[in-house]
């Protein structure tokens, strides 16, 4: 009896040591909620430390940035494709709404289309009123590093 690496494990450590591995995600206290084939689901909780506006506790965009743009890396990292490492090529956000106060906020991003070197990924930021739709949306291009030379 041989045995086989599991996919869904191998993708789910390589999105934790991903996260783990990037100062900003540990200094946000992102977590890895979700991974499958192609998708992440990261989640950032409110501080402090984030605030845009003291006056209203709105969490500062460049905080909400950085949590779509790890969770699509995470999506590229987590890809039956297997990249060995991924790096942003363009980002596209367009913030719909501010984040509620004191609340998480938790980004889901998806693998759509990979090409021979480009992943194209597309990601939603919720806070925990997710009634009210989504904080924000995104798409974007991340490099791909499969480890060869070609």
């Amino acid at each position: 009896m041989t045995d086989t690496p599991d996919p869904d494990t191998a993708r789910a450590r390589a999105a934790h040591q991903f996260i783990q591995a990037l100062p900003h995600c540990r200094a946000l206290s992102m977590t890895v909620q979700d991974v499958g084939a192609g998708e992440a689901t990261v989640a950032m909780p409110w501080s402090a430390q984030i605030v845009g506006d003291p006056r209203t506790g709105v969490v500062h965009g460049g905080a909400v940035s950085a949590l779509m743009d790890t969770t699509g890396g995470a999506a590229v990292l987590s890809h039956p494709t297997a990249p060995v490492s991924t790096a942003t090529m363009d980002l596209r956000i367009d913030y719909m709404r501010a984040a509620t106060p004191h609340q998480t906020i938790t980004a889901r991003a998806v693998c759509h289309h990979v090409t021979r070197s480009v992943a194209f990924v597309r990601a939603e930021a919720f806070d925990e009123e997710t009634d009210k739709g989504p904080v924000a949306v995104a798409n974007g291009a991340f490099t791909l590093d499969r480890g060869t030379r070609t």
